[in-house]
């Protein structure tokens, strides 16, 4: 039973991750339904930028500030250069620039950085919780405290803002949105701005919790983080969050109690095909 319970822990802890770094993708799609996959290029890119502004101040926070802001300046000039220009093309248009993008940033991280992986060691001030046999790490209690609070801090703004109304506003129909007063194009780029800076936040964390950031890390928030989407139901936040965290247990309890020959990744795209065939929309998705 301990081991159970602790492995719900370690679930919920990688779940929290994979909901953190797929929001970005849910929130251009459901304004601008796009996939965007070089978002996992930004992701990476707030795991660098968080290392760098750590190893030059000592500070946990600043460089969780770093990534943030340099998540935001990648998101929107992807928007500005990559995404706005082709928005009245055929979506496969967008999806093929989206998919060269991603291909193309991971090959500059891996000049400028080097291809191999660089160690991302934070001493933490958190406690380490034990009850029993049941442990709670410093990583995962960062990991789970910070994502809440980011979640907390979306959903907020989701629902008692006008920026919220707006991105809700916009997602559902862009024409009235714009005949209502509301500036469309603003309501894009902080949506950009908003999901990229939650990717690079989770790049850093993750970072932090696998004590290593490579050029090739965005290689699984890319492909996982569709699965997830489309798991949770395209556009769905909630969904997303659901999704991710669905996901991360079943990955981690599968592994620690089946002996199955298949890779860890494998079991994200199971779950989604698992979930189809019951709700073809997806777990909160709208048919």
């Amino acid at each position: 039973m301990t081991t159970l319970v602790q492995q719900i822990v370690n679930g919920l802890t990688v779940g929290s991750l994979y909901a953190l770094m797929a929001l970005g993708l849910t929130m251009v799609y459901g304004v601008l339904r796009v996939l965007h996959i070089a978002h996992a290029a930004v992701f990476t890119l707030g795991g660098y930028a968080g290392l760098a502004v750590y190893q030059a101040t000592r500070s946990f926070w600043l460089a969780l500030l770093g990534a943030m802001l340099a998540a935001v300046v990648a998101g929107l000039a992807m928007e500005r250069w990559v995404y706005w220009p082709l928005l009245g093309k055929p979506p496969i248009a967008t999806l093929i620039a989206s998919i060269g993008l991603f291909i193309g940033l991971e090959e500059c991280y891996r000049i400028v950085a080097g291809p191999q992986p660089h160690s991302f060691t934070v001493p933490l001030r958190l406690p380490e919780i034990r009850w029993g046999p049941l442990l709670v790490t410093p990583p995962q209690l960062l990991v789970m405290a910070l994502t809440v609070s980011l979640l907390v801090a979306l959903w907020v703004m989701l629902t008692r803002t006008e920026l919220g109304l707006a991105l809700r506003a916009t997602s559902q129909d862009q024409e009235i949105a714009a005949a209502c007063g509301m500036r469309v194009r603003g309501v894009v780029m902080a949506n950009f701005a908003i999901g990229s800076a939650l990717a690079g936040a989770a790049g850093m964390l993750v970072g932090i919790y696998y004590n290593s950031v490579s050029p090739t890390m965005g290689d699984v928030a890319g492909y996982k983080g569709l699965a997830i989407i489309v798991l949770g139901g395209l556009g769905s936040i909630p969904g997303t969050v659901l999704g991710g965290l669905v996901v991360g247990l079943v990955e981690t309890l599968v592994i620690g109690f089946v002996e199955f020959p298949l890779p860890r990744d494998a079991w994200a795209f199971l779950a989604m095909i698992a979930v189809f065939l019951a709700r073809p929309q997806g777990l909160l998705g709208v048919k």
